[in-house]
């Protein structure tokens, strides 16, 4: 599996979280790197993403609260997440994309999410819970 996603967890509205990722396949190193996630019963959403020279596009439910990286000679992504809610629980997601610019992460939902990554590009993913 190309992409390893980690640092989920359990934390109470208002708190903090980190998650990382690391990408060991170099073929889409230079392309536009995303973040998804899914909620129980709810389709895949765009989060955030982040091109090759660093401009970010965030989802408006996140933007001010969550920030994206990325560390280009490691390949790794890494997403800051702050004031978390609850409707932020899911399964959070990491995964390069296929353009070197990054699609609107707010208008990025459901089959979208499958049409904007490379096949055999998703990981496990990482669980996040925020409780009220």
């Amino acid at each position: 599996v190309p992409v390893v996603e980690s640092g989920g967890g359990s934390v109470q509205a208002g708190g903090s979280l980190t998650l990382s990722c690391k990408v060991s396949d170099y073929t889409y190193s230079r392309y536009c790197m995303g973040w998804f996630r899914q909620a129980p019963g709810k389709e895949r959403e765009g989060v955030a993403a982040i091109d090759y020279d660093g401009i970010e596009n965030l989802a408006a439910s996140v933007r001010g609260r969550f920030t994206i990286s990325r560390d280009k000679r490691q390949n790794t992504l890494t997403l800051q997440m702050n004031s978390l809610k609850p409707e932020d629980t899911g399964t959070y997601y990491c995964a390069p994309l296929k353009g070197h610019t990054c699609p609107t992460m707010t208008y990025v939902r459901g089959v979208d999410t499958t049409d904007v990554v490379p096949a055999g590009y998703w990981g496990q993913g990482t669980q996040v819970t925020v409780s009220s």
